[in-house]
């Protein structure tokens, strides 16, 4: 029983990794769907930039984003 279970096993991981060996690379006409700005990690460009300023005003004091300030937190 035990010798069965484990050449199911092997058996499995081998057709695992040769499935996964045939993946083919992505095509560049296939990856317009993951240009598109809402795929994108930084959002619109407005809350980007709120979200910006409230960072450089609380890190101002320890360098930040390149913002002078004194770094108190404040809007």
């Amino acid at each position: 029983m035990k010798r069965l279970c484990k050449l199911a096993c092997a058996l499995g991981a081998a057709l695992l990794l040769n499935a996964c060996a045939s993946i083919t690379p992505v095509q560049p006409w296939q990856k317009g769907l993951l240009a598109k700005p809402e795929m994108s990690f930084a959002g619109d460009a407005i809350g980007n930039g709120f979200n910006e300023h409230i960072y450089s005003s609380r890190e101002a004091a320890s360098g930040g984003s390149g913002a002078n300030g004194g770094g108190c937190g404040c809007y």
